[in-house]
């Protein structure tokens, strides 16, 4: 199965540019296949209806929320199945990894073992999972502060992830980066991002990169996809939109990841944007806009599949909106206590790891024995990272000024020419803070 049959067209002229002109333009997509007609859409119990709008010429496409929902008999030939049972395995222990990591995260934080804002991916591990494991190691990721589960899916060791939350000298960014800032050149994870937005830009840059080398340096074998992965609470930032339109300007390799987790921080995402369906923004810039219910490995999966075969191929950019939920407070200091109970028990019970499982038992892609031995594990590894972090060491005080300045005989240089933090004194009465 393919994105191809799990995408349904909307109707003709489905939504407007409010009081602009209405201009013809092609309507050649890589999306434009399957019926027309209503698309099924994720169940939002807690919203209300979003109102029409005048028209737009071009197509827009959205992704049906039952695209794998249909029942199927257990004894279904592979011929019919949306994934082996190699490939189910492989998203199985990656989305375990991803919520054992940050449910230990969760304990270290109030052990004290972890300071400042940890943001926890809970319940968002199949957008992780089903755009992340697709790529090649050459591929580059773009993150946000919710980061530890993209560069665990991208290859980071569990160990370097969590030594960095430690702030200990063997985590992949020596202990400088910590929660917000993931970063590994050897994995193509070009960092989290504390601030909403300012990790597009950046993830524009690396696909503009890849096409510089392409067509201006005549690498050939340069066919490397950018994933630039957001939230909700991003998209009516400047940022966004500038990066969309250089973007399909440029026919850049790049997939805009929108995690539209419906909430940022503790604003419903239904107060605070005209239109809450984000994916139309797409069109307007040219590109495809897909919408797909972000609890469903299987169903990411599949759009994700098309949209890095664009960018690969050279066909441009995508906006995928992957509509999920969070499982947890904004961060670990968030006592959560805006959202409705009955909201969050109903994503609760859309779990999409018990979801996959569910799945590939039907399925007989895998037995339960095996998926045990997944989780056995997945929990050694998690332990053996919790024991390196705590028996790691701390940064020295010599990288406190490294890639800082660019000129190291600047700032912080004393008059015997040593680094001034190399001082015993340097930190006195700052300790205790």
């Amino acid at each position: 199965m393919s994105a191809f049959s799990a995408v349904k067209i909307l109707p003709h002229n489905p939504v407007a540019a409010r009081s602009t002109p209405t201009h013809d333009k092609p309507t050649s997509s890589p999306f434009l296949f399957g019926s027309s007609a209503s698309s099924s859409r994720l169940h939002r119990p807690f919203s209300s209806s979003v109102s029409s709008t005048p028209s737009l010429p071009r197509p827009i496409q959205a992704v049906s929320s039952d695209v794998v929902s249909s029942p199927r008999q257990s004894n279904s030939s592979p011929a019919h199945l949306v994934i082996s049972s190699e490939e189910g395995l492989e998203l199985y222990e990656d989305m375990v990894l991803g919520r054992a990591f940050e449910d230990m995260c969760a304990q270290m934080y109030y052990r004290g073992k972890m300071f400042g804002f940890v943001h926890l991916y809970n319940g968002q591990e199949a957008v992780s999972t089903g755009f992340i494991k697709l790529l090649k190691r050459e591929d580059s990721v773009v993150s946000t502060y919710r980061d530890h589960v993209h560069a665990l899916s991208k290859g980071v060791p569990a160990r370097a992830v969590m030594a960095e939350l430690f702030g200990k000298a063997t985590g992949c960014c020596r202990g400088q980066g910590g929660s917000m800032h993931m970063f590994s050149a050897e994995h193509n994870v070009l960092g989290g991002f504390a601030f909403i937005g300012e990790g597009i830009p950046v993830a524009t840059g690396a696909a503009f990169s890849s096409r510089y080398r392409r067509d201006v340096l005549k690498d050939a074998g340069c066919d490397h996809v950018t994933l630039a992965f957001f939230g909700d609470g991003t998209c009516n930032n400047g940022q966004f939109f500038e990066c969309l339109n250089m973007a399909a300007l440029w026919k850049l390799p790049i997939v805009f990841v929108v995690e539209n987790n419906l909430w940022a921080i503790g604003m419903s995402h239904l107060r605070a944007t005209s239109d809450p369906e984000i994916w139309k923004k797409g069109p307007a810039f040219g590109m495809p806009g897909v919408h797909v219910d972000g609890m469903d490995v299987l169903k990411v999966r599949e759009v994700a599949k098309e949209a890095i075969a664009r960018a690969r191929r050279g066909d441009g950019p995508t906006l995928v909106e992957c509509e999920t939920y969070r499982f947890r407070g904004h961060s670990l200091a968030d006592p959560d206590e805006l959202r409705n109970p009955d909201e969050k028990a109903h994503y609760a019970a859309r779990n999409p790891i018990m979801a996959l499982k569910k799945y590939m038992i039907e399925h007989n892609l895998a037995t339960e024995p095996e998926l045990k031995a997944i989780e056995k594990k997945i929990d050694d590894v998690i332990e053996e990272a919790v024991e390196f972090a705590e028996t790691s060491p701390l940064p020295h005080r010599s990288q406190l000024l490294e890639n800082v300045f660019s000129d190291p005989k600047g700032f912080g240089i004393g008059p015997d020419g040593k680094y001034r933090c190399e001082d015993p004194g340097f930190t006195q009465g700052t300790a205790e803070v």
